[in-house]
């Protein structure tokens, strides 16, 4: 059953609700997608704390990975340790929430070791952070949620980091 943006939003959404409980200074998560009603199919004892809205018939469920953290075994990068992982064909979707810290384009004249670099972000008083939740499904559908940590605002974008969504649509292939 192909996926509504809008159940793919919707999910997201209850993603950054249950990161955000958390607070900030996280480390990335990673979260498979799957239909609400093939999760209640197979685990008939979730009914009491998930809800199957029969007028969302394609709504989706997240569950959290590797206990809520990405870590890749060797060390390498976010995109390089997600280019290693695979889903099987009941997961429906994925999402990843990192959060970022990054400057204005006055400030962005950065050293290019990149240690260096992110060291003077972490330290730099403009310094903006930045949550990002981005979820992509196997029919195609991509979008992302941000969140400024001063402001507290949130925004939302089908191509919020294209990148980012390209790198979690190939885990699904």
């Amino acid at each position: 059953m192909p996926v509504s943006a809008d159940a793919l939003v919707a999910c997201l959404l209850e993603i950054e609700r249950h990161v955000g409980r958390g607070g900030w200074d996280q480390s990335a998560r990673l979260f498979a997608l799957v239909p609400t009603g093939e999760l209640l199919a197979a685990e008939p004892s979730l009914a009491g704390q998930l809800r199957l809205d029969p007028a969302q018939p394609d709504a989706l469920s997240s569950i959290e990975q590797d206990d809520g953290e990405l870590r890749t075994a060797t060390g390498e990068d976010l995109l390089s340790g997600l280019a290693t992982i695979t889903w099987g064909p009941g997961v429906h979707g994925c999402a990843i929430v990192v959060e970022r810290s990054f400057l204005s384009g006055d400030d962005a004249a950065l050293p290019d070791d990149p240690a260096e670099a992110a060291r003077l972000v972490a330290e730099h008083p403009a310094r903006q952070d930045l949550r990002v939740i981005v979820g992509v499904t196997r029919d195609g559908a991509r979008h992302g949620l941000g969140r400024h940590r001063a402001s507290g605002e949130l925004f939302s974008d089908p191509e919020l980091v294209p990148a980012l969504a390209a790198v979690l649509a190939r885990t699904l292939e």
